[in-house]
């Protein structure tokens, strides 16, 4: 499969990393539980590092195609299928997570949504995503959810 890059892209690809970087940020900023916890743990580390490598791993190359003898050819956008599961166990695991406020952990699952979403139009659709501005538009649904204050940390 050929592929040429699309007008923009290498800046809408920065500005995604860039939006994974302060939403991992933020995870990190949350309160940790009053006494250790497994899930205290893997949203102090695992969950982040999940949202930054999908948000600087996007690869619009890695795109879903059609085989030379006709058949679908689903991939991730460039993340791996770790990183996707990690995204994916967010509503399994925040339950787990009562110290935090229903503010936070709405905004948790509007995070991994968001960044599982981004991940999804980059391999479903990349050229639409990058040139009418979805991907844009996802970017800034997580830095809503990330910034409760309404202020992004550039």
């Amino acid at each position: 499969m050929s592929y040429e890059m699309w007008e923009g892209q290498a800046v809408v690809l920065a500005a995604a990393g860039a939006a994974g970087r302060r939403a991992a940020a933020w995870v990190r900023s949350l309160p940790a539980p009053p006494l250790p916890a497994p899930v205290g743990d893997w949203l102090a580390g695992e969950l982040p590092a999940a949202i930054e490598t999908a948000m600087s791993g996007l690869d619009p190359e890695e795109c879903d195609h059609m085989s030379p003898d006709g058949r679908v050819v689903e991939v991730t956008g460039g993340v791996d299928a770790a990183t996707i599961s990690t995204l994916a166990a967010v509503p399994v695991v925040l339950p787990e997570a009562g110290w935090l406020a229903p503010d936070q952990q709405a905004r948790l699952l509007a995070v991994a949504s968001a960044v599982t979403g981004v991940v999804r139009l980059i391999a479903q659709d990349p050229g639409t995503a990058i040139l009418h501005g979805l991907l844009t538009r996802l970017c800034a649904v997580l830095d809503h959810a990330a910034h409760p204050d309404g202020v992004a940390v550039l």
